[in-house]
């Protein structure tokens, strides 16, 4: 099933996302983890490359797609990535994304590896990608978006013509990179429709369990802390358990607040941590019925 049609329904939709198993991580824990995802009924749930924009170990991010829909019976959406690969290794992804039954697909530059300054593919960015997706498969094409802007192009409005552009290209919906301060989404969002960027965009929300997760998420993102989220992190940075549960409510809130305000689609990064999902979902399950 497409996960654009899933959209239509017109109710609240919360998926997941996990990793494939990494060198170090046995795969059936991450087998365990995406069953117990699972059974709290997700709208879908995407799967990761590995650092570096490929999936890492034998059982890839593909195979690990195709447990989630084949074996789980959940909608899966696989990440492919075009850092370091080119058109002969797109067309053997989407020939087993199409052989395994996969209908979703969410098409993404990657991170640069340490040492590289740009893509060394076939394809710079990730709008080039999504063409070639377009124009070579029947998938549903979801792509990023960046609440705060991408990291790499501090002027946002051009990051917003860039994101234009790149949904004119085949992307059928949207999902936010992860932040903490809602009102930076409602402003994206205001901001996309004057850019008639009318694909639905799904929230990125990831619950915080630890001050080096903080720091290194941010890092990453650019994510702006608000100063509630900031106290929270000082007061209980020193008690994981406690920071824990802090997380969990914060994100909580958050989630409530944007079904309140209208944004139906939420996307929980769960870094493979079931009972952080479960915990979140009971909190919110008269919300999103």
């Amino acid at each position: 099933m497409y996960i654009k049609d899933i959209f239509k329904n017109n109710k609240p939709c919360v998926s997941f996302e996990i990793f494939p198993p990494k060198p170090t991580t046995p795969t059936g824990d991450v087998l365990e983890a995406a069953e117990k995802l699972s059974c709290l009924t997700p709208s879908y749930m995407s799967v990761t490359c590995g650092a570096g924009g490929s999936a890492a170990g034998e059982f890839d991010t593909i195979d690990t797609a195709s447990y989630v829909k084949n074996t789980l019976k959940t909608e899966a959406l696989a990440h492919l990535t075009c850092v370091l690969s080119g058109k002969e290794e797109t067309d053997k992804s989407l020939a087993r994304l199409k052989a395994e039954g996969i209908d979703n697909v969410l098409a993404l530059r990657g991170d640069l590896p340490k040492g590289f300054t740009e893509p060394q593919g076939d394809f710079k960015y990730a709008c080039d990608l999504v063409s070639y997706i377009k124009a070579n498969s029947d998938l549903c094409i979801g792509a990023a978006c960046y609440p705060e802007g991408h990291i790499e192009n501090p002027d946002t409005d051009d990051d917003l013509d860039r994101l234009k552009y790149k949904v004119d290209c085949g992307v059928d919906f949207l999902v936010t990179q992860l932040f903490f301060d809602n009102n930076m989404l409602y402003s994206f969002l205001y901001k996309a429709a004057r850019k008639n960027i009318d694909v639905p965009v799904t929230a990125g929300i990831m619950p915080v369990m630890g001050r080096a997760q903080i720091q290194r998420m941010c890092n990453i993102s650019g994510a702006t802390l608000t100063p509630k989220f900031k106290a929270m992190a000082d007061k209980f940075h020193a008690n994981p358990k406690a920071l824990r549960q802090a997380g969990i409510a914060y994100a909580t809130e958050q989630i409530i607040d944007l079904i309140s305000n209208g944004v139906q689609n939420i996307h929980i990064y769960t870094m493979n941590k079931p009972d952080v999902a479960e915990q979140i979902m009971l909190n919110i399950q008269d919300i999103i019925r």
